[in-house]
């Protein structure tokens, strides 16, 4: 089986976080709360949405470019 991602989700009834583990094209779908509720919310996962951690910073000063000042 190939690697799925992890999606998180919040229980609006009780606060607890949980992780569900499925395909993207499933992403969407409810995803009970392993506490029995059904009242749950996928959370943004900031995975993947930035470069890479270690990249060096690019541009400069107010506009970026630096051509400020």
């Amino acid at each position: 089986m190939s690697d799925v991602p992890t999606y998180e989700f919040r229980c609006k009834a009780c606060g607890s976080t949980f992780d569900v583990k499925r395909s993207m094209d499933d992403a969407s779908a409810p995803a009970p709360c392993p506490n029995g509720h059904d009242d749950t919310v996928k959370l943004l996962s900031m995975a993947g949405l930035s470069g890479k951690a270690d990249a060096p910073a690019t541009g400069g000063g107010c506009c970026g470019g630096g051509c400020c000042g």
